[in-house]
């Protein structure tokens, strides 16, 4: 299930996407904008500005601003930042123990497509898309 948090973020993104301007847009005028808790967002933002995804500078002119053209960021790309995984199963988990049952298991190849597919489908979709209705 994707979280509060990686819904969030794309919200954010899509937001900073759709302005017009290249300025810098203040975090209270988003979280009034996507009636989100700007201390929420103070939380969801620092990664993504960690990653170099979004742009913040402070002081009176400060604010956010996408650092690339929306059509270059997926969404595959905003989730798995701010998603701990979204995979189907625990086994599939980036930091998963090696499970005792992987060579028998009989389910596990299917739970590898299925989690294959989802990237694919998430990486597959640009902010762009969705600010165009294109999915």
């Amino acid at each position: 299930m994707i979280s509060t948090k990686g819904r969030y973020a794309l919200r954010l993104l899509l937001d900073l996407a759709g302005q017009d301007s290249n300025e810098y847009i203040p975090l209270r005028t988003i979280a009034q904008r996507q009636n989100i808790s700007e201390k929420y967002l103070q939380i969801v933002i620092r990664e993504m500005v960690q990653a170099k995804l979004i742009k913040g500078i402070s002081g009176k002119k400060g604010g956010y601003r996408l650092t690339r053209k929306p059509s270059e960021y997926t969404v595959g790309e905003i989730l798995y930042l701010e998603e701990t995984s979204i995979s189907p199963v625990s086994c599939l988990l980036p930091d998963a123990e090696p499970c005792q049952r992987s060579s028998t298991c009989l389910t596990l190849p299917m739970w590898e497509k299925y989690d294959q597919l989802t990237k694919d489908f998430f990486y597959g979709i640009t902010i762009q898309d969705l600010l165009d209705g294109n999915i």
